[in-house]
C-alpha cells in the first residue's frame, strides 16, 4: 500500500497523466470538427435540394403578422381544418415545407393565395431542423413564427377574445421572444380502429378526451430532459416557470417516452436560432405562460401511417414500432379509461398543473 501511495504522490505523477488527457482532448476536438464538417455538408446538400414550388416568394406583411411554418408530406387529409383554424386565429401567411408529397397536397396548396410551398425531398428525419429553420428565417425575419405540425391545433387563454395578435402583443409588452406549449394527446372513447376512416373534421368532434395520469414533469433545465445543453441557452421567468413534460397516454399505452413540450411560437430576431431541434429554438426569452397543442396523433389511420413510417425508416426514435406492437397485442385498443377527461379549454389544464401560466397572463388575456 505504501508503494502505491508513493507512486500517486510522486512529483511526476501529473506528468504521467498528460498523455491520457491529451488523447481525450484530441478526441473531443476531432468530434467537434467532424460535427462541424457534417453540418456544413448537410447545409450544402439542403441548399442544393431546396425548391420554391408555389405561392408568394416575398410576402409583404405587417410587423405584427404571424407566419405559420409546417412540415408536411401527404397532408391533404388535414388541410381544411388546419388552414381554417389558424386563419381564425389571425394568421395571414403559411409556409409549408414539403418533403415529397404524392397526394393532392401540392395542388391544393398551390390554389391558396396565402400559402408558400417549399420542397426538399432529402430524408426529413435528418433535415427537418434545417428546413424549418430556413423557412422561419426567410419568411419571418423580425416577426413572429408559429411552428405547427399538421396534426396540432393551438389553443391558449384568451384565444377567442384576443387571437394571435393579442397573444403576441402580450409577449412583446413584456419582452418575451418565445412561448412554450404542451402537447395534449386527444383520443376518442371507442377503439382507435373504429375511427380510422373519420375525416379530420369529424375527428375534431370525436377525439375530445385526454388523460394526464402518466405525464412526467421535469424542471426546464433538468439534465434528465436530454436537452439541457440547448435549454441552458434560453432565459425562463421566475413566475410560472415552464416545465418539460414527457409520456402521458402514449407512455401508459405503448411505452413511449415522448416529449410533450415545445417552443412553437418564436420571434425571429438577432440572437435567436429558430428550430434547432424539433421541439425548441435557442437564444429566446420564454414567456410566463404556456399554450396547449391539441395533438391528433391517432386520427387518420394511425396503424397504416406507422406501418408506412416503419417501412420508410425515416425516423430513428422507434415510437412507430412501439405503437404497432401495442396494436398487434391489443387489436381493439382504446385509450379511454375512467381517468379520461373531456377537453373544455385551458383552464382545467392550468388547475392540474399541466400548463404553467401566470396570473398576469390570465388577467390580461381575459380582460
Amino acid at each position: 500500500m505504501s508503494g502505491n501511495k508513493d507512486i500517486a504522490g510522486h512529483p511526476d505523477s501529473d506528468a504521467m497523466q498528460v498523455p491520457g488527457l491529451a488523447a481525450r482532448a484530441v478526441d473531443r476536438l476531432g468530434g467537434i470538427l467532424q460535427r462541424h464538417v457534417r453540418a456544413r455538408i448537410d447545409q450544402l446538400r439542403f441548399d442544393r435540394s431546396l425548391r420554391h414550388l408555389s405561392g408568394p416568394v416575398d410576402p409583404q406583411g405587417m410587423a405584427d403578422d404571424v407566419t405559420v411554418v409546417a412540415l408536411v408530406r401527404d397532408g391533404a387529409y388535414y388541410l381544411d381544418v388546419f388552414l381554417d383554424h389558424y386563419r381564425s386565429l389571425g394568421v395571414r401567411h403559411f409556409v409549408f415545407c414539403d418533403t415529397g408529397s404524392t397526394d393532392q397536397t401540392l395542388s391544393r396548396l398551390a390554389a391558396e393565395p396565402d400559402v408558400s410551398v417549399l420542397q426538399s425531398t432529402l430524408p426529413w428525419g435528418r433535415f427537418e431542423n434545417l428546413f424549418r429553420g430556413h423557412a422561419a428565417t426567410r419568411f419571418s425575419r423580425g416577426r413572429w413564427c408559429l411552428f405547427a405540425d399538421m396534426d396540432e391545433i393551438l389553443d391558449f387563454d384568451g384565444r377567442s377574445e384576443r387571437g394571435l395578435r393579442g397573444l403576441t402583443g402580450y409577449l412583446e409588452r413584456y419582452g418575451y421572444t418565445a412561448m412554450m406549449a404542451q402537447m395534449l394527446e386527444m383520443f376518442p372513447r371507442c377503439a382507435l380502429r373504429e375511427t380510422a376512416d373519420l375525416t379530420y373534421a369529424e375527428a375534431q368532434d370525436e377525439f375530445c378526451h385526454y388523460d394526464l395520469t402518466a405525464v412526467r414533469s421535469l424542471a426546464y433545465r433538468d439534465r434528465a430532459t436530454g436537452l439541457s445543453d440547448l435549454l441552458h441557452l434560453n432565459t425562463v421567468p421566475d413566475t410560472a416557470a415552464p416545465r418539460f413534460q414527457f409520456g402521458g397516454i402514449r407512455a401508459s399505452a405503448f411505452g413511449e417516452n415522448c416529449c410533450l413540450s415545445k417552443h412553437p411560437l418564436v420571434k425571429v430576431v438577432p440572437g435567436v436560432a429558430p428550430a434547432v431541434h424539433p421541439h425548441l429554438s435557442t437564444g429566446v426569452r420564454v414567456a410566463d405562460a404556456t399554450a396547449v397543442l391539441k395533438h391528433y396523433k391517432f386520427a387518420n389511420d394511425p396503424i397504416g401511417r406507422d406501418q408506412a413510417s416503419l417501412a420508410s425508416k425515416s425516423i430513428g426514435h422507434g415510437e412507430d414500432a412501439l405503437r404497432l406492437a401495442g396494436f398487434d397485442a391489443r387489436p381493439d385498443l382504446s385509450l379511454w379509461s375512467d381517468h379520461a377527461e373531456v377537453y373544455d379549454g385551458p383552464a382545467a389544464l392550468r388547475a392540474a398543473g399541466f400548463l404553467q401560466v401566470s396570473a398576469r397572463f390570465v388577467e390580461e388575456m381575459s380582460s
